[in-house]
């Protein structure tokens, strides 16, 4: 089967980890990167913030024009997987629906939500067109079948089974990501992030803290000397991981999360999970057994002070949860051998 994928070929991103994902599978892969195609525009200081508040109406027509001259390559392709989708309106999925094979959008956003305004304004009014539409939340699930999609997958985010494998001997992590508590994460303006961080170091839990745009919390002064560098990627995010002695996982309450990348990737990559108690973390993991929630600051260093005492306690709790990710099968590998069987179940 060969895969016409429209998508972020940046190596680092969660949709490069899809695209290689198919790849292992045996699939051909022919990678087309509307953010590379139309990177000016969208990065231009002034048109790139307009075009994401009017949900790139203004961009419809070259990102139309663009699809045309893909598919007047005369390529044959059995399937059109389209990553994201925030750059394709109406017009655009109706040439793509031209060439007269299934059209898959997968979107891990919160593309029904109000946390981005009318950025995916053009996105919602062509969801009628594909195939099958893929979601990560239950709510986006029911509110784009109100909205006129014809099939709606609602499926758990995902770990990939290549780039989080974890480390076989934890001795050759290297000595810079060994922490006690670690968060791994960006600072988000309105999500208090940097708050609860700085009520755990407060109550005595040593945070390590890996992101970007922390310098913009209005706490920085007294984060700062518990930041232990920008965003991580590759074998250097699994090594921060599995260096952890616990990891923090947050929500991104903006953005209706009930689990994130990090509720499959922590435990995979060997790291004990400890994120805030929601009733989808409680269906992933038995609490205190495979991974460790909490309600607030108080209850999460509470939960961090004792299983840092404890180390039995937490390699039994870090190596349930491993077995329990795994025997959940939400791998990139495994969501989307789900995802391709569904769209030709259905077409």
């Amino acid at each position: 089967m060969r895969i016409l994928y429209i998508g972020d070929g940046n190596p680092f991103s969660t949709s490069f980890h899809r695209l290689s994902a198919l790849r292992r599978l045996g699939y051909t892969v022919d990678v087309r990167n509307p953010y590379e195609a139309f990177k000016t525009s969208l990065e231009h200081f002034i048109f790139g913030k307009i075009h994401y508040r009017t949900g790139f109406r203004f961009l419809q027509n070259k990102v139309n024009s663009w699809l045309s001259e893909i598919l007047a390559g005369g390529e044959n392709f059995d399937i059109i997987w389209v990553d994201s989708g925030e750059l394709f309106g109406k017009k655009c999925l109706q040439n793509l629906k031209t060439v007269g094979i299934p059209v898959i959008l997968y979107n891990v956003d919160d593309p029904t939500g109000k946390r981005d305004g009318n950025r995916f304004k053009s996105l919602l009014e062509a969801l009628p067109l594909y195939d099958l539409v893929v979601v990560v939340r239950q709510e986006s699930e029911r509110e784009c079948i109100k909205l006129g999609a014809a099939r709606v997958l609602w499926v758990y985010r995902s770990y990939d089974e290549e780039a989080h494998r974890p480390y076989r001997n934890v001795e050759e992590i290297p000595a810079q990501f060994r922490s006690d508590v670690a968060f791994i994460g960006t600072w988000i303006r309105y999500e208090k992030r940097d708050e609860f961080l700085l009520k755990l170091i407060e109550l005595g839990v040593p945070v390590s803290i890996w992101g970007t745009r922390w310098q913009n919390s209005p706490n920085w002064h007294k984060l700062k000397p518990h930041h232990r560098g920008d965003g991580l990627g590759g074998r250097d995010y699994v090594a921060a991981i599995q260096g952890a002695k616990v990891c923090i996982g947050m929500l991104s309450k903006g953005n209706r999360d009930l689990h994130t990348q990090r509720s499959l990737e922590v435990p995979f990559a060997g790291g004990l999970f400890c994120a805030e108690r929601t009733s989808e973390h409680e269906e992933m993991y038995r609490e205190g057994v495979e991974a460790v929630f909490w309600s607030d600051a108080v209850e999460c260093a509470r939960v961090c002070k004792e299983l840092l005492a404890n180390d039995s306690l937490r390699e039994n709790i870090r190596l349930a949860g491993m077995e329990r990710v795994r025997s959940l099968k939400v791998g990139n590998e495994d969501a989307c051998r789900t995802i391709l069987e569904t769209v030709f179940q259905t077409t």
